[in-house]
């Protein structure tokens, strides 16, 4: 699979976001780029402020793959730049890659704001490709906070 394919499935992941959440999707792929989990943001339709699509589509994949928690050797892909606590619940996880589509400069800590995942510090730093399909992954946010404010 290529990194386009893998944001392709992130964006779909998305589309099964409740029209009260954000529609950010993810998912996450074995070394062979078998799918092991996905899942959309749920902190509003769940009251939970660490249901981000990354954080959940991590736990679900861990149930399936490897020791209980390591993921090595998988990808997660996203379609908006992780934030700090998914940057870091990727980095714990040792995830292979991170492939994400759109930026964002306010929260992002995979290279915009922050760069949690290349702190020299840490014993885990995964590959990143970021602005991956950007265009289409921009303008499924653009297009739901259109729609809040109409």
């Amino acid at each position: 699979m290529t990194d386009e394919d893998y944001v392709r499935a992130a964006l779909s992941a998305a589309e099964q976001a409740s029209e009260l959440d954000i529609p950010i999707g993810a998912v996450v792929f074995d070394a062979d780029g078998r799918e092991l989990a996905r899942a959309a943001n749920e902190r509003e339709c769940t009251g939970d402020p660490t249901a981000h699509a990354e954080i959940l589509a991590l736990r679900a994949a861990a149930k399936v793959h490897g020791d209980g928690w390591r993921l090595e050797g998988c990808t997660l892909a996203v379609t908006l730049e992780p934030c700090t606590m998914c940057a870091g619940a990727l980095v714990l996880a040792r995830v292979a890659k991170v492939v994400f589509g759109a930026w964002e400069p306010k929260t992002g800590a995979v290279g915009s704001l922050w760069d949690v995942v290349r702190d020299q510090r840490l014993t885990h730093r995964p590959q990143v490709r970021g602005g991956v399909l950007e265009t289409e992954c921009a303008r499924l946010l653009l297009d739901f906070f259109e729609g809040r404010r109409s």
